[in-house]
């Protein structure tokens, strides 16, 4: 048996060989003391250590090769597109101004319809999809004919200058789309490219028009399926937009804007009455979807044949000018928009043109629709402003914005139109009429072939085509 003077001696020697493990375990690193002594490790201490560790994962030469590529293409494609958009520009601006000058060469629409029918047929082009199309092209890679954009450039103008009732933004993303997709096949890019080119085109040519690059840039990305955006061609959509917007002003084809000066503070009043408009809003961009839907399938149903169609529906719009004693339900109205902002439009001009529009593109003319939504979006503002009491100008914008969002589903573009077109200063009036507009819509467009990826109303994935 043990004593307890070995007991304790055995113990001594335990917690000393423990402490002596303890020790060894503990190594002492000169580089740990240093860094404690420097106040840091090596990454605080020298700024350029991630940047140097990690190089070879950041790819920054395939990321410059990428962006210097876009830079030109975008360049490139916002200067071809610019160009020819400026063009187009002047041509509907002489068009309109000569109908105005030479009134009754209305009389002339049913024949420029049958012209326009032999120039599709002539070309291969029986059955005209227009901005369809090119959104198909962005999302399945479907073929877009090089000869779309000449084609949509002399159809419009005939167009607008007979008389029809159209826009002419839709027309410019059908000949911008073309225009970027054949420079792709020409330049022989992948797919995913092309696509992006696409892209390019209808920003290019959007800004050209409209002068409003910001919008042009981010409803390229958006149009195509709502919910999922493009981001890969942010910077090309951009260049392209703003050399877009630098030629034409370069060549005199200059962009709208709207003064909309007396902007009230936001309180809980006012977002009421917006939101009010904006519903209102949202209903009527649903109304006019359909009634354009529904106008196409009866033409059809009652004249299958392209040439009697157009004929009719020419013969049926001049009829309605002559019968409404004026002209502000032809070409694309962009006086009646400015009547608008002023308070002086005709009450019941939102409905007409609604009418008059569909019954021109129905029968088979060409032009747009955008210009349209925001001239009915801006006339019922100004009913509205009348009824309650408020500024028409503000509520012509609001009604312009909601339109927009409603007929497009695009959100993000609406709101950037709107600040292009009337500046920031009643940035939350429009912010909350895009909100409800787009919700209230549902899945209604102007354009069947566009997807809705996520539910409106709930958070889910739902991958739908539009109405």
């Amino acid at each position: 048996m043990l004593t307890e003077s070995e007991n304790n001696q055995d113990m001594k020697k335990v917690d000393t060989s423990s402490e002596n493990n303890q020790n060894q375990d503990v190594e002492v690193n000169p580089e740990n003391s240093v860094e404690k002594a420097s106040g840091g490790t090596a990454e605080t201490r020298n700024p350029f250590y991630f940047l140097i560790e990690h190089m070879p994962a950041l790819d920054l030469m395939g990321r410059v090769r990428v962006l210097f590529r876009w830079l030109i293409l975008g360049s490139v494609t916002g200067g071809v597109v610019g160009t020819i958009g400026a063009a187009f520009s002047k041509a509907i601006g002489f068009a309109t101004a000569f109908r105005t000058e030479h009134d009754y060469i209305i009389l002339g629409l049913p024949l420029a319809g049958l012209l326009i029918v032999a120039l599709y047929r002539g070309c291969k082009d029986y059955e005209d999809k227009g901005t369809n199309l090119v959104i198909k092209s962005i999302q399945e890679g479907d073929n877009l004919p090089v000869v779309k954009a000449p084609l949509i450039f002399v159809s419009t103008t005939l167009t607008h200058l007979f008389g029809g009732s159209t826009g002419r933004e839709s027309a410019a993303l059908q000949m911008g789309g073309s225009i970027g997709y054949n420079l792709g096949k020409l330049f022989r890019l992948k797919e995913g490219n092309i696509k992006i080119i696409t892209m390019c085109g209808m920003s290019a040519a959007f800004s050209a028009l409209f002068g409003t690059p910001m919008t042009a840039s981010f409803m390229a990305m958006e149009i195509e399926n709502v919910g999922v955006m493009y981001y890969s061609a942010l910077v090309p959509c951009v260049v392209s937009a703003l050399v877009a917007q630098g030629v034409s002003v370069k060549l005199g084809a200059v962009g709208e804007q709207f003064a909309v000066t007396i902007v009230p503070n936001f309180t809980p009043y006012h977002a009421l009455f917006t939101g009010i408009l904006a519903i209102l809003c949202a209903v009527l961009s649903v109304i006019f979807c359909d009634v354009l839907k529904f106008t196409g399938k009866t033409y059809k149903k009652f004249f299958p044949n392209p040439y009697i169609r157009v004929f009719a529906g020419g013969c049926i719009v001049v009829a309605l000018t002559f019968l409404s004693g004026t002209r502000y339900y032809n070409g694309a109205g962009m006086d009646v928009i400015e009547m608008a902002i002023r308070g002086e439009a005709p009450n019941a001009a939102f409905l007409l043109k609604i009418l008059f529009t569909a019954l021109t593109l129905g029968a088979g003319y060409k032009g747009g629709e955008i210009v349209p939504a925001l001239y009915i979006g801006a006339t019922f503002g100004c009913v509205y402003s009348q009824l309650l009491g408020f500024d028409p100008a503000l509520c012509a914008a609001i009604g312009m914005g909601a339109l927009f969002c409603g007929v497009t589903n695009c959100p993000i573009s609406s709101l950037f139109i709107c600040f292009e077109l009337f500046g920031f200063k009643g940035m939350p009036f429009y912010l909350l009429a895009i909100a409800l507009s787009y919700t209230f819509s549902g899945y209604h467009s102007l354009y069947s072939s566009q997807k809705i990826m996520y539910s409106k109303f709930h958070n889910k994935y739902i991958n739908r085509e539009t109405r």
